[in-house]
C-alpha cells in the first residue's frame, strides 16, 4: 500500500512538474466584454491590455506575443506596470523593443506597476535607469500616464484613461484595505462625468478605486495567484496572503468593473499552475 502511494505521489509530483514547464512558455487570450450606460455610440471598441511581462520573453524578441497583440486589431492597448523588474542583473532591452513596436498597432498608455515606481522614486538603489527606460518608449510613442489622465473621445461617449500610482505603502501588507478615496483625490484629483477608466497596479485597493469614481479598473500584481484552484481561485499573493479575493479575471464591484490581469511573465517564484499567462482583451459596449 505504502509503495502504490509513493508512486501515485510521484507521479503527481511529476505531471505537475511538467504543467508547471508549460505554462512557463506559453500565453492565452483572455476576453472579457464590459457594458455600460455611459457608452454611448460605442460598440466593439477593443482594448488590450498588458501587465506584469517582468522581462519575460515569448520567443525571439517576443515575436509571437506582438503577433498575437497585432491579430486583435484593438483600438488602444493600455500597460498597467511591471513590465520589467527592478533587479540590476535583469536587463528590460528586449522588453523595451518589444514595447516600443505596439504603438504601430495603435495608441499605447503606460502606467506604473511597483517596480517601475521603485525604480523611479529610489533611483539611487538601482543601477538599471527607469528615466532610460522612460525615455526610450516616449521616442517610440508610448505615453506614460503617471498620476495623470488622458481623455479620447469614441461616438458619444468621452472615455478618460488615468494611471494612479499609489504611494508605496501601499504593496504592504499591513496597508491593504487602507488607501481612501481621498488618498486616491490627493494623486490624480476628482472622477469626472465622463468613462472613467483606472490602471492601478495594486488590487489589494479595488474597493477605494470603485469609491473614487471608477467605471472600469485595470490591475494586475498578483500573478493570478501563482496556483490556482479551480472554483476558488488563486492561492498566495505576492505579499504571500493566502486566496486573494481579486487575484485574476473579471468582478463586478458595486456599479464597477474590475478587471484584474493574471500577467504574462514571473519572477522570485518561477511557477505557474493552472494560471496560464495572459494577454487580456477587453471589448466595450
Amino acid at each position: 500500500m505504502v509503495k502504490k502511494l509513493t508512486k501515485i505521489l510521484l507521479a503527481f509530483m511529476l505531471l505537475t512538474a511538467v504543467e508547471v514547464a508549460r505554462e512557463l512558455h506559453f500565453f492565452h487570450v483572455a476576453r472579457y466584454t464590459v457594458t455600460s450606460r455611459k457608452l454611448t455610440g460605442i460598440k466593439g471598441k477593443k482594448i488590450i491590455f498588458l501587465s506584469d511581462l517582468h522581462n519575460y520573453c515569448y520567443g525571439r524578441e517576443n515575436e509571437p506575443l506582438f503577433r498575437a497583440i497585432a491579430k486583435e486589431k484593438p483600438d488602444l492597448i493600455l500597460i498597467g506596470g511591471d513590465m520589467l523588474l527592478r533587479k540590476d542583473e535583469s536587463s528590460y532591452g528586449h522588453t523595451v523593443k518589444f514595447l516600443s513596436r505596439l504603438p504601430s498597432i495603435c495608441p499605447v498608455y503606460h502606467a506604473n506597476g511597483n517596480h517601475e515606481q521603485k525604480m523611479k522614486e529610489r533611483p539611487k538603489k538601482y543601477k538599471r535607469s527607469f528615466g532610460d527606460y522612460k525615455r526610450r518608449l516616449e521616442k517610440a510613442g508610448v505615453r506614460f500616464l503617471e498620476n495623470e489622465s488622458v481623455t479620447v473621445k469614441w461616438g458619444e461617449s468621452r472615455v478618460r484613461i488615468t494611471g494612479l500610482e499609489i504611494p508605496l505603502r501601499g504593496y504592504e501588507r499591513r496597508a491593504r484595505n487602507r488607501l481612501r478615496k481621498a488618498d486616491i483625490e490627493a494623486k490624480i484629483g476628482t472622477s469626472k462625468d465622463d468613462y472613467e477608466i483606472l490602471m492601478a497596479h495594486h488590487p489589494a485597493h479595488i474597493r477605494a478605486y470603485r469609491d473614487w469614481g471608477a467605471d472600469l479598473i485595470l490591475s494586475g500584481h498578483y500573478h493570478g495567484g501563482v496556483a490556482r484552484i479551480p472554483g476558488i481561485g488563486g492561492v498566495v499573493a505576492p505579499d504571500f496572503m493566502l486566496f486573494p479575493e481579486f487575484s485574476g479575471g473579471c468582478y463586478q464591484v458595486g456599479d464597477a468593473v474590475a478587471v484584474v490581469s493574471k500577467g504574462l511573465g514571473v519572477h522570485s517564484v518561477a511557477v505557474r499552475l493552472l494560471n496560464p499567462a495572459e494577454v487580456v482583451v477587453i471589448e466595450l459596449e
